[in-house]
């Protein structure tokens, strides 16, 4: 556990050593500010509800673009310089760094929602506010974002460029996102239900409604986990050429 909270305060001091972590968090505040409070097909007093569902709605998008962003040099990085080594050298495992590689971006996406509670007190002044929905909101944008950190640390564990794993989080993403939805709406039976239960938003839209459904939390559960024993075969794999 020592190992996983080393790398972990590591990589979270190195995002914002270099200005990645204010960055993000800055576009993602302004851009999910705007659409929530300015836009006016989003405005919350020209709507006239005491909800955050353009914020959830928004930021289901936002997210998923930027999230691998955020993990495109978490083992791409380390890789390409060759710390990775030295890494696996030390007495920190190979499920420690990717545990601990995906905790420091979590984190750091946890930091990005709590700096948007400051809209979930306006809005409770606003008008009577589900707060049930409000905070499974919340949880659901924080599950699928896990999802995608886990995939997006996959996917730098396959190369040595960040780029190239910023567009593999991306397609991989996509999927889940996107593609699942579009089948499933055009599918019936079995594969409909199927596709559907892959689609990411139809388990984030469940949250968001203030319901904690056990298919959702295995859902999410079972990508993350995935995502993370994938990475640390990558990396075992890696080392044992190396």
């Amino acid at each position: 556990m020592r190992g996983i909270w080393v790398i972990t305060k590591r990589e979270l001091a190195s995002y914002f050593d270099s200005l990645i972590a204010l960055l993000l968090i800055v576009i993602f505040l302004v851009f999910s500010g705007f659409f929530t409070w300015l836009y006016n097909a989003g405005n919350i007093f020209l709507r006239a509800q005491a909800d955050l569902q353009v914020f959830f709605g928004i930021s289901f998008w936002t997210l998923f673009f930027f999230i691998p962003a955020i993990t495109m040099r978490t083992l791409a990085e380390e890789n390409k310089t060759g710390t990775i080594e030295l890494l696996s050298t030390k007495a920190v495992s190979d499920w420690q760094i990717v545990v601990g590689k995906f905790l420091s971006s979590l984190l750091l996406l946890v930091i990005a929602l709590a700096c948007t509670i400051p809209y979930y007190i306006t809005v409770a002044r606003l008008g009577n506010i589900d707060h049930g929905a409000t905070i499974g909101g919340y949880f659901g944008l924080l599950l699928m974002s896990a999802m995608y950190v886990s995939i997006g640390i996959f996917a730098s564990s396959l190369t040595n460029n960040q780029i190239i794993a910023l567009l593999l989080a991306l397609v991989m993403g996509f999927f889940f996102h996107i593609v699942f939805d579009l089948l499933a709406s055009g599918s019936t039976g079995f594969v409909g239900g199927l596709f559907d239960y892959l689609s990411a938003r139809t388990h984030y839209e469940s949250l968001s409604r203030g319901v904690i459904d056990s298919r959702d939390l295995i859902y999410f559960g079972s990508f993350i986990l995935a995502g993370l024993v994938l990475s640390q075969t990558m990396l075992s794999k890696r080392n044992w050429h190396d």
